[in-house]
């Protein structure tokens, strides 16, 4: 079992390290921060889909359905939806606008009009945002991760966040972006082997057809599929479409897509990125409903332990249904899930260092890889330090950043014109909707991320309607108002006199 752990992980890392050979430049920052903008489809699509829903699905969609039984469905059904309108509507134009500047980072786009003229305060509060929630959410995925290995082997919780920051810095100090693509890449295929191959083991040990009974028995709620929660099901369910959409405000997500070779390839990702996603989450949805029929008591197990059920589920699932052999490969997929949204976050968060906090290092790849450094000693410490309460709040990282950069950048691919003042309001309601929203309770009634959108955009909305007409356009308003005048007609020459000189 060890065996097969250690070896999947020191494949994953000579993956990161081999991508270094091919790198444009060493010194290149648009090669570490973007891989030089030539990264084929299909591996911005598993890079992609590894990076955004590995962590989420192995750890709370599991846990969701644990806990809800079928009506799990909905949360991943919307989840989807949202996704693939980002999908269709706004990767592209984000590659070309973000081209078409010469743009390294997503707080450089949402900063950057249509003329190419940066607003600096603007870029310095989205950098800001960048850091904090996704080093948050850093720490929390290597935190994670050492409760897994402690789940399944009982090593000290540390020793598993500091595998996974050695690992990670290591590959990205070695091939920056491209290294994290490329692992992803092999990350994503055995994330998808070891969820299906406990799909089976599943099947073995309950037929699916027994599975709905075996739930009935414990409690009918768990196959009760409309909920009636208290805002209406219609608001539920768009709260998980709104989760999808989400991924708007993602920097670690985002630059993968600024990092594809060409915008119009994006239509051929897209279709590897839901062949991938649409099996994976009827598969995970799956193990958290057998997790509930097989384990009942998983709950008490996890206290034992000190953690939460959800972050049991698969490990407990894997040692009592699979091989030795296939356990290690199944931890290393979890392990990987880990590291593929632990890498990305990394790196977004050196970008927003560089970029936009001190653009005077934006041209500097040693800056870059000291950045990255750095930002990964912070999330270990954080990881190996902090209190319950730092994690629960980097659990709203999600819902922060799409509420507070999703908005903005929707109106950037669509050309608005935003002013500083407007986009600042944007994102300050953004975020305060965001938390108010989860402090009244309302998360479970609908998923806080849905007002959390709607809200900067009636900002926006309104500040458009305050605007003051710009003045050229007031005063050709008032000539079309100003009663109408005669011609002026020139002065007409006397008649000519016979004897006159010509």
């Amino acid at each position: 079992m060890i065996v097969a752990f250690v070896a999947t992980l020191l494949l994953f890392t000579a993956v990161g390290v081999a991508s270094a050979r091919a790198r444009s430049d060493a010194a290149d920052v648009d090669d570490y921060l973007l891989a030089g903008r030539d990264v084929p489809p299909w591996l911005v699509a598993l890079s992609s889909v590894a990076t955004n829903n590995s962590g989420f699905m192995f750890v709370g969609l599991i846990g969701f359905a644990y806990s809800s039984g079928v009506q799990a469905v909905w949360l991943q059904l919307g989840w989807i939806v949202g996704d693939l309108l980002v999908w269709k509507r706004a990767h592209r134009r984000l590659r070309e606008r973000s081209g078409r500047l010469g743009l390294r980072s997503v707080p450089a786009v949402l900063a950057t009009d249509d003329e190419g003229r940066p607003d600096a305060v603007v870029r310095r509060v989205c950098g800001a945002l960048t850091l904090v929630f996704l080093a948050g959410y850093a720490a929390a995925q290597l935190e994670a991760g050492g409760t897994a290995l402690h789940a399944v082997f009982g090593w000290d919780l540390d020793v598993g966040a500091w595998i996974g920051a050695l690992i990670v810095l290591l590959y990205s100090f070695a091939g920056g972006i491209r290294a994290s693509i490329w692992t992803d890449a092999v990350q994503s295929a055995v994330m998808l082997v070891a969820m299906l191959a406990l799909v089976l083991a599943c099947t073995r040990e309950l037929p699916l057809g027994a599975l709905g009974g075996a739930l009935a028995a414990q409690d009918p709620a768990l196959v009760q599929w409309i909920p009636a929660p208290v805002l209406g099901f219609g608001l539920y369910l768009l709260g998980f479409v709104a989760g999808g959409l989400g991924v708007l405000g993602q920097p670690h997500v985002l630059v993968r897509t600024m990092a594809i070779r060409r915008s119009e390839e994006l239509a051929r990702a897209r279709r590897v990125y839901f062949a991938w996603y649409l099996p994976f989450s009827v598969a995970t949805v799956l193990v958290g409903l057998y997790a509930r029929a097989l384990v009942p008591d998983l709950a008490s197990l996890a206290g034992g332990l000190g953690m939460p059920a959800s972050e049991l589920a698969l490990p407990e699932m894997a040692t009592r249904l699979l091989p030795q052999a296939l356990v290690g490969v199944c931890m290393a997929g979890l392990f990987a899930a880990t590291m593929s949204t632990a890498d990305s976050q990394l790196l977004s968060c050196s970008a927003a260092v560089t970029q936009d906090l001190v653009p005077r290092w934006s041209r500097s790849a040693k800056m870059s890889k000291a950045a990255t450094a750095l930002v990964c000693a912070l999330a270990l410490g954080v990881a190996l330090h902090a209190n319950e309460g730092v994690f629960a709040l980097v659990l709203a990282a999600w819902s922060a950043l799409g509420a507070t950069m999703g908005p903005l950048l929707l109106l950037r691919i669509a050309r608005r014109p935003v002013t500083r003042s407007v986009a600042l309001a944007m994102i300050g309601s953004g975020l305060l909707t965001v938390f108010g929203w989860r402090g009244l309770g309302l998360s479970d009634a609908c998923y806080e991320l849905l007002p959390g959108l709607l809200v900067p955009l009636a900002v926006y909305g309104g500040a458009a309607l305050l605007r003051p007409v710009p003045e050229e356009r007031a005063a050709e308003r008032a000539a079309e108002r100003a009663p109408e005048r005669a011609p002026e007609r020139a002065p007409e020459r006397a008649p000519e006199r016979a004897g006159d000189p010509a």
